[in-house]
């Protein structure tokens, strides 16, 4: 009897597990620094008398970053929806942006582009923005999985640091001055990459004059609009003027 010979293609593996294999590489660099800033945030959290569980809730539900950190401590005070949905709004204004510009590359994924545009973030916009996925990668199973990955990421760690300071052997108290560390730097940072600093004087003369006028209980409603009137205002010449420093 003769045999005949056949040549046997290997099965390809699923469509989003090549997905997931592609994108995890280019996720390692987010996983690094959201490991750090997590668990940072959960011992936060931990340290305000928060329950364990809830960085990961606010991680899942929200997942705003720098917006975490503030609502840790809205919590802990005067019920004001009015207050938090401004902070929100002026702490997270830039994703309205974000979002403009990836209109068009997350339309016509379905379901996924609902998740992909409720997660994302920072890290996320870089990574889809630049990466391509490799050839027979499903495009929309690659951003898809970089969303899902980051966000794992943040969840996972910031769980881990409320867990850890749960354990830790010495007192977390003052550790919540993370958070002004956190918007110092973020501030430093902007101060030095910025030519002119019209914004940043702003932004640190109107909560001050609010300061003095309002008192410390009511002064962030009256900065954050002061702040916008003012910026809406000089956009044009605070735009000038970036354009003559960069000549």
């Amino acid at each position: 009897m003769q045999h005949l010979s056949r040549t046997v293609s290997p099965a390809l593996p699923h469509p989003c597990l090549r997905a997931l294999r592609a994108a995890f590489p280019q996720t390692i660099p987010v996983l690094a620094g959201y490991f750090v800033l997590g668990l940072g945030y959960g011992i936060y959290v931990q340290s305000l008398g928060l329950p364990v569980w809830m960085p990961m809730l606010m991680g899942t539900v929200v997942y705003g970053g720098s917006l975490e950190f503030v609502l840790a401590s809205l919590l802990l005070g005067a019920f004001s929806p009015l207050s938090a949905f401004l902070m929100a709004l002026m702490i997270q204004a830039r994703h309205l942006f974000y979002g403009l510009a990836m209109l068009e590359r997350y339309k016509g994924y379905g379901w996924r582009s609902f998740y992909m545009i409720f997660a994302m973030s920072d890290e996320t916009f870089s990574i889809t923005c630049s990466a391509t996925p490799p050839e027979g990668v499903d495009k929309g199973w690659f951003m898809f999985f970089i969303t899902l990955l980051d966000q794992l990421y943040w969840v996972g760690s910031a769980g881990l640091g409320a867990a850890l300071g749960t354990v830790l052997p010495f007192s977390t108290e003052g550790v919540d001055f993370v958070m002004t560390a956190m918007f110092t730097v973020i501030f430093l940072n902007q101060w030095e990459k910025d030519k002119q600093h019209g914004s940043a004087l702003i932004g640190l003369a109107v909560p001050l004059v609010c300061l003095m006028v309002f008192g410390s209980g009511s002064f962030l409603l009256p900065s954050m609009g002061g702040i916008l009137v003012l910026l809406l205002a000089l956009r044009r010449p605070m735009e000038k003027a970036a354009g003559e420093v960069e000549e």
